[in-house]
């Protein structure tokens, strides 16, 4: 992703969810994934989605079961 799309992205976001807490950060190696951060602590990522000309942007969040109250 470009750093244009990123800064679009991260705003979406954060709009969406109503948290500034929320950033975007770029792969630190060529193909590498792009996360997605809250309050510095990676929670997911990002992927660029260009298939047949729609151009969408596609959040994955996880979540582990040891960070769950009570889990």
């Amino acid at each position: 992703m470009k750093p244009a799309e990123i800064q679009a992205v991260q705003a979406e976001l954060r709009r969406l969810t109503g948290s500034a807490k929320l950033t975007i950060r770029a792969p630190k190696t060529r193909n590498g994934p792009v996360e997605l951060l809250a309050d510095d602590e990676v929670i997911g990522t990002v992927d660029r989605d260009d298939e047949d000309g729609d151009l969408a942007y596609h959040v994955t969040i996880t979540i582990l079961s040891e960070d769950l109250a009570g889990g």
